[in-house]
């Protein structure tokens, strides 16, 4: 299998909107660590524009759009509103994420398959916009197939189940995780979808998914957020980027 090339970091800063509303103040603000992840060397910005707002806010992404020199990922609800907030800022990529307002995190993949007539029709207008489309989905094979057959041009896998079980110490179930996210990426890949890969990602777990020749996008946030209060956002990144890079080779 063909490697295919140099892996892309995407920095999720929602966390950094978290923090600032935790308090109710215009601090520590998103658009300034997006800025700061660039410099880092982030390959582009992630952004989850929720239904209730509990992190990143429309304005944040009014300055994400000004701001930023590396594409903005969108990652939005399959709703109307989203979808127009989208139609009139046309970032780079739109990610269409399941979401629940009572779950702390995305909890799971999109359900493509069940409801494959619906997003065929949601996503048509963005693709006709110019974003790039992305759906957030599990590693079954009927997620993929769904994602090929509707029109998106890239999956990005959830790494989350795979982390929890590392973290819960449950080696036989993250090793069989792990062995169906290759199955996964390896598939997708297969249908001419763009692989990418994300959620609950670490120092210690971030090696086996990077080395996934398929996988041309990471996209990491809580994370490295909080590795940020400790040793800064930059050295964070970078170490990061390093380990995905040493991952590669």
């Amino acid at each position: 299998m063909a490697d295919l090339g140099k892996q892309r970091l995407g920095v999720n800063i929602d966390h950094v909107a978290t923090v600032r509303n935790a308090r109710g103040s215009a601090y520590p603000d998103p658009v300034r660590a997006a800025k700061l992840a660039e410099e880092a060397g982030a390959d582009g910005i992630t952004a989850h524009l929720r239904e209730d707002r509990r992190h990143i806010r429309d304005a944040d992404i009014d300055g994400l759009m000004l701001a930023l020199t590396t594409p903005l990922n969108f990652e939005m609800a399959a709703t109307e509103e989203m979808r127009a907030i989208a139609l009139a800022h046309r970032p780079h990529a739109v990610c269409i994420v399941p979401e629940k307002r009572e779950e702390r995190t995305t909890e799971g993949g999109l359900d493509v398959a069940g409801d494959d007539n619906r997003l065929a029709e949601f996503i048509a207008p963005l693709r006709e916009a110019g974003c790039r489309i992305s759906l957030f989905i599990g590693h079954e094979e009927t997620q993929i197939r769904a994602a090929a057959r509707i029109g998106a041009e890239v999956v990005e896998l959830h790494t989350g189940a795979y982390c929890d079980y590392h973290y819960e110490g449950d080696f036989a179930k993250r090793d069989a995780e792990l062995a169906a996210l290759q199955q996964g990426a390896a598939l997708a890949h297969s249908l001419d979808l763009e692989v990418h890969a994300g959620h609950g990602l670490t120092y210690e777990t971030v090696q086996p998914i990077a080395a996934m020749p398929e996988v041309r996008e990471l996209n990491i946030g809580h994370f490295l957020m909080a590795e940020s209060l400790f040793v800064g956002m930059v050295p964070a990144i970078r170490e990061m980027r390093r380990l995905m890079d040493e991952a590669r080779t």
